[in-house]
């Protein structure tokens, strides 16, 4: 008996089913189905949280004092599976998965009771400041100034790749403090209205035609000093605690649904017909089971080190996903009908395929990765 096939967890994995079945209305399933990202528009991810937290759902991974579910690790893996079968869409995650977890590390009791009901509620919608033109993946080297005058900073610079920064009420967002001894140690953590004069927002149109990206421009911008998370030039350390938290460790159960829409638009066009086809769909499939077995034995204290674990889960699940989307570009060139009758996965697959090809750079390239997962792996055997 595996730990998803205890009575308990089948009881469980019931009582989720009949709730999806019931809550997720068909227009919400088509906007997941032709979903071209994580990130949703608001109007079907917010829509989706309400829902949830209507129910208690909304944030299976927050502590209970936090208005979290009290569900343990199998319970949440349950959960992300049974959401994934039923095409549920994806909660934003800047502020549920990503600042949230900070908020409750290094907030203070006023940040804490002020920030996060408005997260867990959706009456907040955040966005990440972080890369800026010249500092991606070298996001030490950012120059957003913020100067201490009084209780405020002063913010000079810009941000980009701001991801729904148009959508968003409140960014979380790195600046530049101190410019003494390695460039870490002078970046500090603030949380910010994007309301505050002096901030603009301009968009950034993608190769597949979105608007999901922006360059954000800080003029004289001034942010309380209240707004700080952390020690002024310890935003480093926050901002590395908040990684683990983007780079997640349950990408198996969104894997096997996208492979599941796949299959089915392969049916369609007959391209199962070759071997050849057959063979790569059916490697794809394998490779899916073989990351939630890994997936599976990390929730029973098995497999690989804690240390290594985001780092590893990130690139097996960011790059099985740019190839389950190749397979999927191919699919869709032999469609002969019209765009709107096709297969979800035909419809989108082009501007999935550009839209996903991002997802082995941010969170920290998977070239990165590899190597912390080497250093992490050489030191434990030393």
């Amino acid at each position: 008996m595996t730990l998803l096939e205890t009575p308990d967890a089948l009881a469980f994995r019931s009582e989720v089913r009949a709730f999806l079945d019931t809550a997720l209305t068909p227009e919400l399933r088509r906007a997941a189905r032709r979903a071209t990202s994580v990130f949703q528009h608001p109007s079907v991810s917010l829509a989706w949280q309400q829902l949830l937290h209507a129910r208690g759902w909304a944030t299976p991974d927050w502590p209970v004092e936090y208005g979290g579910t009290g569900w343990d690790d199998i319970q949440r893996y349950i959960f992300a599976e049974e959401a994934a079968r039923a095409y549920a869409p994806s909660l934003a995650p800047m502020g549920l998965k990503m600042v949230a977890p900070v908020i409750m590390h290094y907030g203070t009791p006023e940040q804490k009771a002020q920030l996060l009901p408005r997260i867990l509620s959706g009456e907040d919608y955040w966005c990440q400041g972080y890369s800026e033109p010249g500092a991606g993946s070298d996001l030490a080297s950012l120059k957003l100034r913020a100067i201490r005058e009084g209780d405020h900073y002063v913010l000079n610079g810009s941000k980009i790749w701001t991801t729904h920064a148009h959508f968003a009420t409140r960014m979380f967002c790195l600046v530049r403090t101190g410019t003494e001894g390695r460039p870490q140690s002078g970046i500090t953590f603030l949380l910010l209205e994007m309301s505050t004069p002096g901030i603009t927002v301009a968009p950034i149109q993608t190769l597949a035609g979105d608007h999901e990206f922006n360059q954000v421009f800080f003029d004289d911008v001034r942010v309380p000093v209240s707004g700080r998370l952390g020690e002024e030039n310890d935003g480093w350390t926050v901002a590395k605690h908040l990684l683990t938290f983007e780079r997640g460790g349950r990408y198996a159960p969104g894997l096997k649904s996208h492979l599941a829409a796949v299959h089915e638009a392969a049916e369609a066009t007959g391209w199962l017909g070759h071997e050849a086809n057959r063979e790569r769909l059916a490697r794809e499939e394998i490779a899916v089971e073989g990351l939630r077995a890994m997936e599976l034995a990390a929730l029973s204290g098995r497999g690989p080190a804690v240390s290594v674990r985001p780092s590893m889960m990130k690139v097996m699940g960011t790059e099985a996903s740019q190839r389950i989307d190749a397979i999927a570009l191919d699919i869709a060139a032999g469609w002969k009908g019209p765009l709107e009758a096709a297969p979800d996965a035909i419809a989108v697959a082009m501007p999935r395929y550009l839209n996903n090809r991002a997802s082995s750079i941010y969170a920290g390239s998977n070239e990165i990765q590899r190597d912390l997962i080497a250093r992490g792996v050489l030191d434990k055997a030393a």
